[in-house]
């Protein structure tokens, strides 16, 4: 699975995912803080065949407490942004190179698919900065708000009508699955992250029929403020570092 939401069909059957990384993390901290019991989390991971690379899906819950992580976070890197990582330069390059890792404490994740399982291959991980969860929802609604207008004035019903249509119905949000222990305000947000960058996904597809070069580049520079806040949605929400207390 691309660490990108996969374009939706349709706005009413959305087929929203969380990325491997995110999934991951979420489990791994909620096992790591006592919220949900062991079985449950390896039940979790089976579904999508989470391994150690080298081991099992118990060998990578084992190896994270073995270097004494209290949490898991996300990182979601492109090129130019470094989103969740904070080095050294190994990590750095193969997460972004899969798109997405997983840091627990100074223990870095980054997933490969092999076949039907994920593998997961460690690496050093180095102390991260991470926008907190307030900064990033509303960098988000802001983005999403100006996305609307200039996708509007783009007539982006002419174009790309799912994409409209997505816009229009940002209240039609992803239900995600999310361990015990965490905050119901990180899942919202993941949520509305998560149909963010599935607006920008489907807006982008085959460039939406743009007429010009200069078109498709005048799309992308407006989508592209769009998909920055959703990955930060995400990595904030999926990052127990910057959750808010209690």
């Amino acid at each position: 699975m691309s660490p990108h939401a996969p374009p939706p069909s349709s706005p009413r059957s959305l087929p929203y995912a969380l990325p491997h990384s995110a999934t991951l993390a979420w489990w791994l901290t909620a096992w790591l803080r006592g919220h949900e019991q062991t079985d449950h989390v390896l039940d979790v991971l089976a579904a999508d065949t989470h391994l150690l690379e080298g081991g099992s899906a118990l060998d990578l819950l084992v190896r994270c407490r073995g270097a004494g992580a209290t949490g898991a976070g996300l990182a979601l890197p492109v090129d130019g942004d470094p989103l969740g990582l904070g080095g050294p330069r190994a990590f750095n390059e193969a997460a972004l190179e899969a798109g997405q890792a997983v840091v627990a404490g100074e223990l870095g994740l980054v997933p490969t698919e092999v076949g039907e399982t994920v593998q997961w291959t460690p690496h050093a991980a180095a102390r991260r900065q991470l926008p907190d969860v307030g900064e990033a929802d509303r960098a988000l609604r802001e983005a999403l708000l100006v996305a609307a207008r200039d996708l509007a004035d783009l007539d982006v019903a002419r174009w790309r009508p799912e994409a409209a249509d997505a816009l229009m119905d940002l209240h039609h949000r992803p239900e995600l699955d999310a361990p015990l222990g965490t905050p119901p305000r990180c899942v919202e947000l993941a949520g509305r992250g998560l149909q963010a960058w599935s607006i920008v996904d489907l807006a982008l597809v085959d460039d939406g029929g743009a007429l010009s070069a200069h078109e498709v580049e005048r799309r992308r520079d407006l989508l592209t403020p769009l998909g920055r806040a959703a990955r930060r949605a995400i990595v904030a929400a999926c990052s127990p570092e910057v959750w808010p207390e209690g």
